[in-house]
């Protein structure tokens, strides 16, 4: 039965019944059919479109929908053998799943449009101006910042488990092992949670379910490190393809606490305090470093030149991988074998993991469940962020020295390391938490506080 009114067009699907849960319609008569009528309007009024009943028996889709509202998405929990479409309620992946038993009525879905007037779902209104509570999946848009927190992952597991720690399954693990999954879980108020760095990524020019390059996550990730006091990371992102040791070193080199203590005391203390300790009391500390160096290896393509240097960033010690992938398509790099990279893929969607009673997380769905995937290095977008971490000072003094060797040998090189900051570069600045009352959920409620990060005017390097 047609449906028309302000709020967009409806059409009513008949599926065979479930043999579970009837839902609202229990009473209602469905005779057992293989496929489903969807009736028209207009000129297509004789038209009967056939759609496998599979679709009315798989539940997969829900898990993926995006709803218009968290309060819509509950109403229709119970339709399992009548439901109604419309634009945004079944995703695009479903679709096109079903693209060629679906062709004639794709003219027909409208959106909602924008409008004051209420919306009435079974027996509840709602506006849509401000009914809406956001995306409740990123299937379509989040892949590249869930490679963005596999590399973070790593790069925290390296910082409080070391690189040789292994997880296995059913196996109890260490405090700060529970501690580094809170920092990702799919809540407002974890630090790298989707919605921290979708909200941070307003500040970079991309507006939350908008798709992200690796530079434009590498950016957010520096942001919001800002943030974490725990895991205290120095976030350097390089500009135009160059490695500065001078800033990094400035940026990575913090007073300990015993220095910080006597730097507020009478000069007196101070003198007294260095003598009594020698001079390595005031020495500085180093404060673990992620380094991100977002690349362009070609135009269209990678240029084969960069093949060589782009393996050899893989064998260092201090590797985090790498973010790429195609365009709208990304992937977390974290080997290769010959000629073809190593890589793990985001694109399957999982359903929400919170914390349990004890206060641990079910970690089954945090680890990979299939074997790695594998693709030709020269199919790779020309569009990359290579990730490095030096937990030490002398693991970033080992990186510069395996990069003059094996990276700065080529006449095309990657990226340039200098060890002074350019002059005609601005000045280098330490990054900073900024002077706002607010953090974690109440700080991304408000894009205003966002303002007191210096908007980058880096080249978003993934094509699209």
């Amino acid at each position: 039965m047609e449906s028309t009114g302000s709020s967009g067009r409806l059409w009513e699907l008949q599926f065979e019944r479930s043999s579970g849960r009837g839902g609202a319609f229990a009473a209602v008569s469905v005779s057992a059919v293989s496929s489903a009528e969807l009736r028209v309007p207009g000129s297509l009024a004789a038209a009967v479109v056939k759609w496998p009943v599979e679709l009315a028996q798989d539940d997969s889709w829900r898990m993926e929908s995006g709803f218009l509202n968290s309060a819509i998405a509950e109403e229709m929990q119970g339709l399992s053998f009548i439901g109604h479409i419309q634009a945004g309620i079944i995703p695009k992946p479903v679709l096109s799943k079903y693209e060629n038993q679906i062709t004639i009525f794709a003219d027909y879905l409208e959106e909602f449009p924008d409008t004051d007037e209420l919306v009435w779902i079974l027996g509840k209104q709602h506006l849509l101006k401000t009914g809406g509570t956001g995306p409740s999946s990123d299937a379509g848009w989040g892949c590249m910042l869930r490679c963005g927190q596999m590399m973070l992952a790593q790069a925290l597991i390296c910082r409080h488990l070391g690189r040789d720690w292994n997880w296995e399954r059913q196996k109890e693990q260490p405090k700060e092992y529970q501690r580094i999954l809170q920092c990702f879980l799919d809540r407002k108020d974890c630090c790298y949670s989707i919605h921290q760095m979708a909200q941070m990524g307003v500040g970079e020019g991309k507006s939350i379910g908008e798709w992200f390059g690796p530079n434009t996550v590498a950016q957010v990730l520096k942001k919001l490190a800002l943030f974490d006091e725990w895991n205290s990371l120095a976030v350097y992102v390089s500009m135009d393809n160059t490695v500065v040791i001078e800033d990094i070193k400035k940026m990575c080199h913090t007073l300990p606490l015993s220095a910080e203590t006597a730097a507020e005391s009478p000069p007196e203390s101070l003198n007294a305090s260095t003598q009594s300790k020698g001079p390595s009391a005031c020495s500085p500390a180093w404060k673990p470093l992620l380094l991100i160096v977002p690349l362009r290896l070609g135009i269209n393509q990678i240029n084969p030149v960069y093949v060589d240097a782009f393996k050899e960033c893989f064998k260092m010690p201090q590797s985090l991988g790498a973010l790429g992938g195609k365009p709208n398509n990304a992937y977390y790099f974290i080997g290769f074998l010959g000629d073809e990279l190593i890589f793990l893929d985001p694109h399957t969607t999982q359903t929400f993991v919170d914390t349990e009673e004890n206060g641990t997380v079910d970690d089954q769905t945090f680890h990979c469940l299939q074997p790695p995937q594998r693709m030709n290095i020269l199919n790779l977008d020309p569009s990359v962020a290579l990730g490095f971490f030096c937990k030490e000072e002398k693991d970033f003094d080992s990186w510069c020295s395996l990069v003059q060797k094996e990276i700065l040998k080529e006449n095309l090189r990657m990226f340039e390391l200098v060890q002074k900051h350019p002059s005609h570069w601005p000045p280098f600045v330490p990054p900073a938490k900024p002077e706002v009352t607010t953090t974690g959920a109440e700080f991304i409620d408000s894009t205003e506080q966002l303002e007191d990060f210096d908007l980058e005017e880096d080249f978003e390097i993934l094509s699209i």
